[in-house]
């Protein structure tokens, strides 16, 4: 089943906290935040800063199987990429000269120009890369909607519900979701498909969402969510 194929409406319920999380396929995207070389591998961004980027790499797996799942339930399926213009003209000065990161926004590293679009380091990892068909919002600030055309997207496909996944749990997912539950979509967060630098971030970005009857939204291991679109796409397997 592709995103073009229609999707059955049936409401499809996650075990999550604080409570089920339920959701119409057919109005739900599973969004994938900055899953970028730059942050995931050495030689980019996150390691400049000084960070061990190999606490970020074991969200790969569960999410490959999450991206392969919704792919073939034919739910709408949105990538982000943080970066920015080549002559920088969209990077605040803040931005750029806070920390003290060995090599700065816009420096030449090992994958090319740091976090500039259309460099090597800028794209997202093999294991993940979009098909075609799904959308990529490129973005220069932490979150999805800033300077972005990600509500537009989400309008214009009638989504109301979002799953989300990617890195920083802290930063950029947080971010976007906080603004999402501003805007009235419902976001479930799956647990093993995010991932921070710091371990205790993690843990503490995670309470924060489903906090005080999930404030920002719902949290669920992803075995959950896979769980709950079985059917779907077992149905989906079948029609092939």
């Amino acid at each position: 089943m592709s995103e073009s194929d229609p999707i059955p409406t049936e409401a499809l319920t996650v075990g999550a906290r604080p409570y089920d999380f339920t959701f119409d396929p057919a109005t739900t995207a599973l969004v994938l935040i900055d899953m970028q070389r730059d942050f995931l591998e050495p030689g980019g961004f996150g390691e400049s800063l000084g960070n061990d980027v190999s606490q970020l790499r074991g969200t790969i797996e569960p999410l490959r199987a999450v991206l392969a799942a919704a792919r073939a339930a034919g739910l709408t399926v949105i990538h982000t990429r943080e970066g920015h213009l080549p002559d920088l003209s969209d990077l605040p000065p803040a931005k750029l000269h806070r920390g003290n990161a060995t090599l700065k926004i816009g420096d030449l590293g090992p994958k090319g120009r740091i976090l500039i679009r259309g460099e090597y380091g800028q794209d997202i990892i093999d294991e993940l890369a979009p098909v075609e068909g799904e959308t990529v919002i490129d973005k220069p600030g932490k979150g999805a909607f800033y300077a972005t055309a990600f509500g537009d997207v989400l309008a214009e496909k009638g989504i109301t519900s979002l799953v989300v996944t990617g890195v920083t749990t802290e930063v950029c997912v947080h971010t976007t979701v906080r603004e999402a539950n501003d805007r009235g979509y419902e976001c479930l967060v799956l647990s093993d498909c995010v991932g921070s630098y710091f371990p205790d971030f993690q843990r503490v970005a995670l309470e924060m969402v489903a906090a005080q009857g999930g404030i920002f939204g719902w949290v669920a291991p992803s075995t959950e969510f896979l769980a709950a679109l079985a059917p779907l796409s077992t149905a989906a397997a079948t029609a092939s």
